[in-house]
């Protein structure tokens, strides 16, 4: 099996998290890459590591890849999506951060998870993506122009709220009077348009949903749609510009630029193993969210 290894920062719990993980890959002897910029930082660390040495590198990723397994939280995850993209190559996460959604594995866990993804025992959760388009175009969205949790406009260099136009297959449905939007995914449900008041929805729903950040009209509410439905927007506010996030990357729009978003025509395939379950990490999401309250 050829898998790729893909982390952003390198702390005490993520040291052990790769000394783990690396001794045990070795030991199966698989064929391992590791990003290069990550191979960097945590050569730093492993120097006297005795196994480290025999791994390689990788810049960019190609279908040649079984798996990519990501070191890190949510973030890093997310990020790992960008170097996939419509590759088909499954993901999944080793926790070294808080609690996530999407990277669930924790340390006491990894071998025997790497064992289980081995043998074929986990299942894949498909999850949708979506893709946006400018008119007129912007630079910065040419090569990765899709997002896994949810595209969002906000105000930029101001406290004034901004006005968002809002159609949904052409047809006129609000403008949003304030703070911005948020258009999500299911996966991207139980972050940033969470916060903002908006639903959990399973990952499996063939839905995304609008929610809009601190709105003054209070009769704005999220709302479910169809994955199915092409969103057009158009941004206008005392300032000249706004931003336009895709996940964690950001970019200045021109006001009254018309923005199209829809489902991307790939999906990104998340390792699931048996033992796991969506529900489960939400359950256990919640439960760590009353115990930090206790």
């Amino acid at each position: 099996m050829k898998i790729a290894i893909f982390g952003q920062f390198y702390h005490k719990n993520a040291e052990e998290a790769v000394e783990i993980l690396l001794d045990h890959l070795y030991e199966k002897n698989t064929n391992v890459y590791i990003e290069e910029q990550f191979y960097k930082t945590i050569n730093l660390q492993l120097t006297n590591h005795k196994n480290y040495n025999v791994f390689k590198t990788f810049h960019h990723l190609d279908k040649s890849f079984d798996l990519l397994i990501s070191i890190g939280g949510d973030g890093t995850m997310l990020r790992s999506a960008t170097l996939v993209k419509d590759l088909d190559i499954p993901i999944v996460g080793i926790n070294t951060g808080r609690l996530g959604f999407l990277a669930t594995i924790q340390n006491e866990h990894i071998i025997t998870a790497i064992d289980d993804i081995l043998c074929g025992n986990y299942k894949i959760s498909e999850r949708s993506l979506l893709t946006i388009k400018t008119d007129p175009e912007q630079d910065d969205f040419h090569d990765l122009n899709f997002a896994l949790n949810e595209i969002a406009v906000s105000r930029k260099n101001t406290t004034s709220m901004i006005t968002v136009e809002t159609r949904l297959n052409g047809e006129y449905l609000t403008s949003y009077w304030s703070d911005g939007l948020i258009i999500a995914t299911p996966t991207g449900s139980t972050g940033y348009s969470l916060s903002c008041g908006g639903p959990v929805i399973t990952p499996d729903t063939n839905s995304f949903v609008l929610t809009p950040i601190a709105p003054h009209n209070l009769s704005a509410r999220p709302l479910i749609i169809p994955d199915s439905t092409e969103i057009q927007i158009k941004v206008s506010g005392r300032e000249d510009n706004y931003l336009i996030s895709l996940d964690s990357r950001i970019a200045t729009i021109s006001n009254n630029t018309v923005v199209t978003i829809k489902k991307a025509p790939f999906k990104i395939k998340m390792i699931e193993l048996l033992q796991e379950s969506f529900i489960d990490t939400l359950r256990k999401k919640l439960l760590w969210g009353e115990d930090r309250r206790n």
